[in-house]
């Protein structure tokens, strides 16, 4: 059973703190996938566990064994790289007993396990081409297949898809899928993809600067989001954010007009209160007779992007004035509260264009409050759970 645990990880170059005390406990046979936005740490996580970057501080243990300061090659780890890296004057044959050789494995041993993995990854007619004459692909699946003959405790994958047209990636993602459950082996998955993550993990970890956000099932993820960042990180098109305060017992804005009663949320009067809403969760008003939804505001349609199955439906305030990307940091990253659009999908049928008049409510089984200051999750679903969220609840 290898249950592989990282305990207050961290890893500091200089005055840079890529990693800041990382806690993952993950079970035998998990898929779990690190996500987040460029330079977040997910990378550095994945190194830290292969071994090749010592942390600098905390603890790392595979099954059961801490192996914090030990070689790589001592973990009973096997990573993929999203560079494919196979030696192009090796056959694939080559290519796959290559680890098997070094470590002095027997012939009948080595052919075994070939075989075994050509058979898994359907590449038994290609062990006597060379790398330049398969796919990409092809080359792939010998890549994954170089890490599947060792039998390793753990898989680590670090993006290997991300250079593989969309098509391929998706059908690669079904195969790697197949794989793991027919394996299962362990594995930890580095991604920026978030169909890879939420389609493929067992559960996913959000990480933002260097700090885990959230480490839970990828729909908990999506339907209860820990705080602003992992609310604007999962989900495309993102939720969007509207900065208002509680009076009386009601959420307003001035911004939208919003007037949302929110009596049954664990608010109080004068509480600076974010609210988040995803797109799916806006409607036309009168467009869901059974719909429990809040009071009518009127907003205009700013863009229209059809998407085949849906319209996605930009919408800003009447008389507002739009500033692309007001709702992400100075990076482009992190949320930073309200924003002056609010996101609507509408069935592709549907008669809007740029500069109508529109009134929208919003579903209040999926309205989200978050603290102003903090950005924490107070609620999700007004008039569903009225109880708090537990202060300082585990992620």
């Amino acid at each position: 059973m290898t249950h592989l645990k990282l305990d207050n990880v961290t890893k500091q170059y200089s005055d840079v703190v890529a990693v800041d005390g990382m806690t993952l406990d993950i079970e035998d046979g998990e898929f779990i996938s690190l996500i987040g936005p460029s330079g977040c740490g997910k990378s550095t996580t994945l190194e830290t566990i292969s071994g090749l970057t010592k942390p600098t501080g905390g603890h790392i243990e595979i099954a059961g064994t801490d192996v914090t300061d030990a070689a790589p090659k001592d973990r009973d780890i096997a990573m993929v790289f999203q560079n494919i890296a196979l030696f192009p004057h090796m056959t694939v044959e080559e290519n796959l007993t290559f680890g098997l050789r070094l470590k002095n494995y027997d012939q009948e041993a080595i052919d075994d396990r070939v075989s075994r993995a050509a058979d898994i990854l359907q590449i038994e007619g290609m062990l006597d081409r060379m790398p330049d004459e398969l796919s990409g692909g092809q080359r792939q699946r010998v890549a994954i297949g170089r890490a599947i003959v060792m039998d390793p405790e753990v898989f680590l994958m670090d993006e290997p898809l991300a250079n593989l047209d969309a098509k391929l990636r998706v059908h690669m993602r079904t195969e790697l899928q197949r794989l793991q459950q027919e394996l299962d082996v362990t594995t930890v998955y580095v991604t920026h993809d978030q169909a890879e993550a939420m389609t493929m993990s067992d559960r996913i970890a959000i990480i933002n600067e260097g700090e885990l956000q959230q480490f839970a099932p990828p729909l908990e993820c999506y339907n209860e989001p820990a705080n602003l960042f992992v609310a604007g990180f999962v989900g495309s098109p993102s939720m969007r954010f509207v900065n208002g305060a509680v009076e009386d017992g009601r959420f307003v804005d001035s911004t939208f007009g919003f007037d949302i009663d929110v009596s049954g949320a664990p608010v109080a009067a004068g509480d600076d209160v974010v609210l988040g809403i995803r797109p799916e969760d806006v409607y036309l008003e009168g467009s869901h007779r059974d719909l429990d939804d809040t009071t009518t505001a009127r907003l205009m349609v700013d863009v229209v992007q059809p998407m085949g199955d849906e319209l996605v439906v930009y919408l800003r305030a009447d008389d507002g004035d739009v500033t692309l990307g007001a709702d992400l940091d100075e990076e482009g990253g992190r949320p930073a509260g309200g924003t002056d659009q609010l996101l609507m999908t509408v069935e592709p049928t549907a008669d809007l264009s740029s500069g109508d008049a529109v009134d929208v409510v919003l579903d209040r089984a999926q309205i989200h409050l978050f603290e102003g200051t903090t950005g924490e999750a107070i609620s999700h679903g007004l008039g569903v759970d009225d109880e708090p969220l537990a202060n300082g609840a585990e992620v």
